[in-house]
């Protein structure tokens, strides 16, 4: 039987640091297409800036659109580095066992069959 503290082992460690930089990626995409959708707003509609600087709508749809590239790599990367599919495996992201795992999904409705990166966190 596995030990609850299997999460734990030293070996996962580059697994983890790129679990992170993923969520890291995410939660950047995330902020990035909010300011996006704020940049194309007309501009009484928008919110006072913090700063003087605002970025032009077209820089930030470009670090949105380089923010997915490296998503899309990192989650190939990750996914790569998973011993198993279909099953999770425990990771520790810094605050207890947290899961991640890559599930296949199966062909439908036109879509071709893909492994999915799923993190539970």
């Amino acid at each position: 039987m596995a030990s609850n503290l299997d999460y734990l082992n030293p070996a996962f460690l580059p697994l983890e640091d790129k679990v992170n930089d993923f969520l890291e990626a995410q939660k950047e995409l995330s902020r990035a297409r909010l300011a996006l959708k704020n940049a194309l707003l007309p501009h009484h509609q928008q919110a006072a800036a913090p700063s003087s600087y605002t970025q032009g709508a077209d820089e930030i749809k470009q670090e949105a659109e380089s923010l997915q590239k490296k998503i899309d790599h990192l989650e190939r990367e990750i996914i790569g580095m998973l011993p198993t599919r279909n099953e999770w495996l425990k990771v520790n992201l810094g605050y207890g066992p947290s899961r991640v795992g890559a599930w296949h999904i199966p062909a439908q409705d036109g879509a071709a069959e893909r492994v999915e990166l799923r993190v539970v966190h």
